[in-house]
């Protein structure tokens, strides 16, 4: 019966920390990156406390709350995409976006992707990327493809209950629990064994590492599974510190700078898209303090203190590096999502050839990204963001030493381009720039029946409504080419079939057997089914013109119809 099934959402959080568990024991300093995360993310909520005071949170809570991943695996062939797509739709996690990975300019792969998540407050998600052989001449494509298709990476276990939940509607928690321990102890896991030595340094050496990754190994092992940071700049600068990459005054001087400025960003916005589990009103009843610089000095002291004990002692783990800047949008325009990574670690790996000979050698794919998220953009605030990364990227390519040279400079010239960007919330959504949602407020409800405007924003100002930024929860393909391209020491390839092929949403459809949700509907969706419901409460809705009540009503329904799938 449907009420013993397992609710998806708890089965996905349940997969996502054994996922997380799994590869902290393959990848250790995926463990140690978390722990400096999480000690990063202490000194940030010190200082909001005492910026809101009244608002506290503890170390378990800071954990829950920084605890949402996002995993990125590779798949070599389309059947296997189509059981990957199955299986993610057991957890409530269906297709969100087409992501064409070979028209990013320089910075091409030979993969389109989609992203799995939930559609509604996603907390974990999955880019997962599907290699085009065709991308390829004939020769290079068909010893790839003879090669991946002797390859079976879902049991017959794991593909029994993918059908049975499909066929049933649900999983009883002994099939969920099966169906997780089928991902990490086969489908996600890392064994260091591989095939065909010869393709895969041929790949490689002709720059298609990614195609070598996919190709030549036997599971969908994860490439990275990326916790969310509450300050970017701070555990970027504590990570290469760490890993004895930066000085301790170029850290402290990093950090010092890092809460100087999230001080003067941080207002209730800022916290209600860092902290989901606080209401608007929760937010609202905080007090209104300040942090002068002697306080965040302090919180630098103990911050330096506490990297400083053994247990985050990374140079003394093997490493490659950290990233040395940070991809997408400048420090201080909180659009879209912000990107950085240790690099790619070198594995020892085991080849194992069609003739029964046995190479051992290592492999460099699997890094440890972070991301911090920020306001999902309309369309006219896409276009906008792609205009103001072109110039700063174009910047920083002028001058490719400088981020190591001088880090303020460089910073002070990637930001400059995107100053055409509003800085906060109100601003942003006055120029129609990101999306926001609102919903009554006490005072509004109270004032029903004498409410006289019709206007969202009017009706925020007088304090009847109250409005919040909408989350980005997607991908940037730029910025995950860009990731790519870092930790494989490749920048880009190109096709070497005859002509490339062209790739398209459709294609990738009719491969997985399902649609892919376009996530621009749905963040509108989101924002006019709340104008809709905040109107209705407030007793104005019908104050509206005709046209304009159906309008909106229309708009509305986008969100019912991206959520029925």
């Amino acid at each position: 019966m449907p009420a013993a099934f397992a609710n998806k959402i708890d089965m996905q959080n349940r997969l996502f920390a054994e996922l997380s568990r799994m590869f902290g024991q393959e990848v250790p300093l995926y463990d140690k990156s978390l722990l400096a995360n999480l000690v990063c993310n202490r000194t940030v909520c010190d200082l909001l406390s005492k910026l809101h005071p009244g608002f506290e949170v503890t170390d378990a809570q800071i954990d829950k709350t920084s605890g949402e991943r996002h995993g990125a695996i590779r798949i070599g062939k389309p059947v296997e995409y189509r059981r990957m797509a199955q299986f993610f739709a057991c957890f409530g996690m269906e297709p969100h976006n087409f992501y064409d990975m070979t028209s990013v300019g320089s910075k091409s792969q030979p993969i389109i992707a989609t992203a799995f998540r939930s559609t509604l407050n996603p907390e974990h998600r999955v880019f997962c990327s599907l290699l085009q052989t065709n991308y390829f001449d004939p020769g290079t494509q068909s010893r790839i493809d003879s090669l991946l298709a002797s390859r079976e990476v879902f049991s017959a276990r794991a593909l029994e209950l993918v059908e049975k939940s499909h066929r049933d509607g649900g999983l009883a928690w002994p099939d969920a629990e099966a169906l997780i321990k089928e991902g990490t102890q086969r489908i996600f896991k890392w064994t260091g064994k591989a095939r065909d030595h010869k393709l895969y340094k041929d790949l490689s050496d002709a720059g298609f590492k990614i195609a070598a990754d996919i190709a030549c190994f036997e599971s969908h092992h994860l490439n990275h599974l990326t916790p969310n940071t509450f300050c970017m700049d701070l555990y970027t600068a504590a990570m290469k510190h760490c890993m004895g990459e930066m000085d301790e005054p170029t850290f402290r001087g990093r950090a010092v700078t890092a809460l100087t400025r999230l001080a003067a960003q941080a207002d209730k916005h800022h916290m209600r898209l860092h902290f989901r589990h606080l209401t608007g009103e929760q937010i609202e009843k905080f007090g209104k303090g300040s942090a002068d610089a002697a306080f965040i000095a302090g919180l630098v002291d103990r911050l330096v203190a506490r990297v400083h004990q053994p247990d985050l002692n990374l140079a003394a783990l093997k490493h490659s590096g950290f990233k040395e800047f940070t991809e997408g949008p400048s420090q201080d325009t909180p659009v879209l999502l912000r990107q950085d990574a240790y690099r790619a670690l070198t594995e020892p790996v085991e080849f194992h050839n069609a003739d029964g000979g046995v190479i051992n050698t290592v492999h460099t794919a699997r890094f440890g990204e972070i991301e911090q998220r920020f306001y999902a953009t309309t369309p006219a605030g896409r276009a906008l963001y792609d205009t103001c990364l072109a110039a700063a990227d174009s910047v920083r390519e002028q001058d490719p030493g400088l981020p190591k040279r001088d880090f303020a400079a460089y910073e002070a010239a990637y930001a400059k381009p995107f100053a055409a960007f509003p800085k906060t919330l109100e601003e942003l959504v006055a120029k129609g720039l990101v999306y926001a949602k609102y919903e009554p407020t006490a005072k509004g409800l109270a004032a029903k029946g004498g409410v006289a405007t019709t206007d969202i924003a009017e009706l925020v100002r007088l304090g009847y409504a109250r409005m919040e930024g909408v989350r980005y929860e997607d991908f940037l393909p730029v910025s995950a080419a860009g990731i790519f391209a870092s930790n494989l020491n490749q920048y880009g390839t190109k096709s070497t079939a005859a002509a490339k092929p062209v790739y398209t949403q459709s294609m990738l459809e009719e491969i997985m057997g399902r649609k892919i949700i376009d996530t621009d509907r749905m963040y509108r969706g989101i924002q006019e089914a709340s104008k809709h419901a905040t109107l209705q409460a407030l007793g104005v809705l019908t104050k509206l013109g005709a046209e304009q009540q159906a309008s909106l009503a229309t708009d509305a329904k986008l969100m019912a119809g991206v959520a029925a799938g």
